[in-house]
């Protein structure tokens, strides 16, 4: 046991590492996610992973780990809709909980999962929270139309540890990456994902289309996975690993949204959402299309064969 000869491979700078397999990778992060390293060990995986950055298949390795430790809520009749949020506000409101309960509107199941990484933002979960919505106390089944948010910590106590590193060392690590990569649900989930950087934007989608996953990708809200709603970014659809292309990008960037708040506290926010979900305001064009894009792969999953999935699949587990 241990994980100090896989430092040895990724830790020899950007230009010296050698990638993992999807195998060793697996081990390591189950290890990491086990407690079973040292303080230490666990601080050079994280700065040698920041400074290589991860491949797809090591990110399906880490996955893998971490699917094998995750209580995974149940099937239900319709894809889960996924939303990491883990940045929060910074510059604009967090609009992640109106996109949840839009989607919960149109029928679909929506599970928000997160965990406080910036101790002065104003969170997806704290709004919720303020809205009625309380955290889930346990893994169960979810009804269609309903949202939920889950912690890391009940998901996952060995991630939220690793999550926890960036308080101490100051930098994401492959913990941050995963949160917005995997699936809780153990049917059909339909990943709202994100990049802040596009060096991020390809290896997230090789990845998708590795795990032969369902997935949404754009750049997102400040981190958050729900659409800026000042921008029009480059939208991708992945169902079951195929990617469809469902928006192209265009330059230019809002002065203004109609009815957006310049404030980004609590109750702030809270006030928004509420007059969005009630008419009051309108529904930001982004997010609005947003809702569209979703409704849009979740009717493609219930019409799209599962024999290419299965076999994607299988191979990817064979390699």
């Amino acid at each position: 046991m241990g994980i100090s000869h896989y430092i040895k491979e990724i830790g020899r700078g950007a230009r010296g590492a050698k990638p993992l397999s999807r195998e060793h990778a697996c081990d390591l992060f189950g290890q990491v996610l086990d407690g079973q390293v040292t303080d230490l060990e666990m601080g050079a995986f994280c700065i040698a992973m920041r400074i290589k950055g991860e491949t797809a298949e090591e990110m399906a390795g880490f996955l893998d780990a971490t699917h094998a430790r995750l209580a995974r809520f149940p099937a239900s009749d319709r894809p889960l809709v996924v939303l990491p949020s883990y940045n929060g506000a910074r510059k604009l409101p967090v609009l992640t909980p109106l996109l949840g309960l839009l989607l919960a509107r149109e029928g679909l199941p929506v599970l928000l999962h997160g965990s406080q990484t910036e101790a002065r933002r104003v969170t997806a979960p704290a709004v919720l929270e303020a809205m009625g919505i309380g955290p889930l106390s346990e893994v169960r089944a979810l009804a269609d139309g309903e949202l939920a948010h889950a912690s890391t910590q009940l998901m996952c106590p060995g991630l939220k540890r690793l999550l926890d590193v960036r308080k101490v060392v100051g930098l994401r690590n492959p913990g941050h990456s995963v949160v917005k990569l995997m699936q809780p649900g153990l049917g059909e989930n339909l990943v709202i994902s994100s990049y802040t950087h596009p060096a991020y934007a390809e290896s997230m989608a090789e990845t998708f289309q590795l795990l032969a996953m369902n997935a949404l990708l754009s750049r997102g809200l400040e981190g958050e996975s729900v659409a800026d709603p000042r921008r029009t970014a480059q939208v991708d659809g992945f169902v079951r690993g195929e990617r469809i292309a469902l928006q192209a990008q265009e330059s230019g960037t809002l002065s203004q949204v109609p009815g957006l708040p310049e404030g980004n506290d609590l109750d702030t926010t809270v006030d928004y959402t509420r007059r969005v979900l009630d008419g009051a305001l309108p529904v930001p064009a982004a997010i609005a299309r947003q809702v569209e894009q979703v409704l849009h792969l979740a009717a493609l999953l219930a019409t799209a064969p599962l024999h290419s999935h299965s076999a994607k699949a299988s191979a990817a587990q064979a390699a």
